[in-house]
């Protein structure tokens, strides 16, 4: 059978259809109550259940993966990539005590593969399953001669929900004398691939499937390890910590929370802090994994570069009343995290300082 002239444009609309026709089961175990209607319509529909919330405030957040797609692609691995986009943008709204409600994403390519396509949406799904967060739509767009071949680009964007009385005000909340607590990252999430590739692929010359002695593994698996999702756990230590729906004057005891992203410790952090507070961050309280010293050492970073560009081991940062910091880090360790006692809020003008 002769291809369409669309087709032979390079827009293949019957293969496209075949493709999205095994959407129905990748997305099945991503429904959750208020999803309506079915994936495949003009827009997604959530009837939002008004019944649960006194004041519902909708909280949503937009982001893609970055360069880390380059190391999908360079492997052909493309499961991963999913995972981190869902579980991004859940800490993005996570940091404000909101609770997943539905996720879209967008995949623009220049020549649809049904490997690539099966691979990704796979990811997608199985992140929004663990956060109980349903998959209600997207789009998948083919631009032949915009993207080089074998590339795509991915972004995704989430909303979520969170009680007013409820929603985590950190400039409001956090005061000096509060302790800064973290959380354990997986790598380097989707932050600082820029600057690892450089080092990596052209001043190293490695490939993505070199073995890597000080990584235990080859640089490629390192690199595309997941962006873990703090989703569950943040929302277990809110409602262990700070009373639902409270009205008290009195500031919560977990004050703020921080996501680790793109700016590190040095531009994320101060977006929750009031303007004369500092936080002080204590290095060496805590296990950086050995990608960073790796990246450090081939790569000539300096040490300030490094807590602005990279994570440096913590994905997720606690500011947290003193008083309570022993009990959040019994808590989050009883439950498996690796959680440390990282550093402390003090007087100053809404910066961070490294010690």
């Amino acid at each position: 059978m002769n291809k369409s002239a669309y087709a032979a444009a390079g827009v293949d609309i019957e293969l496209a259809n075949r493709v999205k026709s095994t959407l129905p089961r990748l997305l099945a175990r991503t429904r959750r109550p208020g999803v309506l209607g079915k994936v495949g319509g003009f827009g997604g529909l959530f009837a939002l259940d008004t019944q649960r919330y006194k004041q519902p405030v909708l909280v949503s957040s937009v982001d893609g993966v970055g360069t880390k797609l380059k190391v999908a692609f360079a492997l052909d691995r493309h499961d991963t990539i999913g995972q981190d986009l869902v579980n991004h943008c859940v800490n993005d709204i996570a940091v404000l005590g909101a609770e997943p409600l539905f996720f879209l994403d967008y995949l623009g390519t220049g020549c649809l593969q049904p490997h690539v396509f099966t691979g990704i949406v796979r990811g997608l799904a199985i992140a929004c399953a663990q956060n109980h967060c349903a998959l209600i739509g997207g789009e998948t767009a083919q631009m032949p001669g915009f993207y080089a071949t074998g590339e795509y680009d991915l972004a995704g964007a989430i909303v979520g929900v969170v009680e007013r009385a409820d929603l985590l005000d950190g400039p409001a909340n956090v005061r000096a004398g509060d302790a800064v607590l973290g959380l354990a990252s997986t790598g380097l999430h989707t932050n600082g691939y820029s600057l690892a590739r450089r080092i990596c692929f052209e001043q190293m010359k490695l490939k993505p499937t070199s073995h890597v002695p000080e990584l235990g593994c080859s640089i490629g698996e390192e690199l595309l390890k997941i962006h873990r999702s703090y989703g569950p756990i943040l929302l277990q230590l809110l409602r262990r910590f700070n009373a639902p729906g409270r009205r008290s004057a009195t500031p919560p005891a977990v004050r703020a929370l921080a996501h680790i992203t793109g700016g590190g410790f040095v531009d994320n952090i101060p977006r929750v802090l009031p303007a004369l507070c500092d936080v002080v961050i204590r290095k060496g309280s805590w296990d950086v994994p050995p990608v960073f010293p790796f990246l450090a050492e081939h790569g000539k970073v300096t040490e300030p570069e490094l807590y602005q560009v990279f994570n440096m081991g913590i994905g997720m940062v606690i500011l947290v009343a003193a008083e309570r910091a022993d009990a959040v880090l019994r808590f989050l360790r009883a439950r498996r995290e690796k959680a440390w006692l990282i550093g402390e809020v003090i007087r100053g003008r809404g910066r961070v300082r490294l010690e």
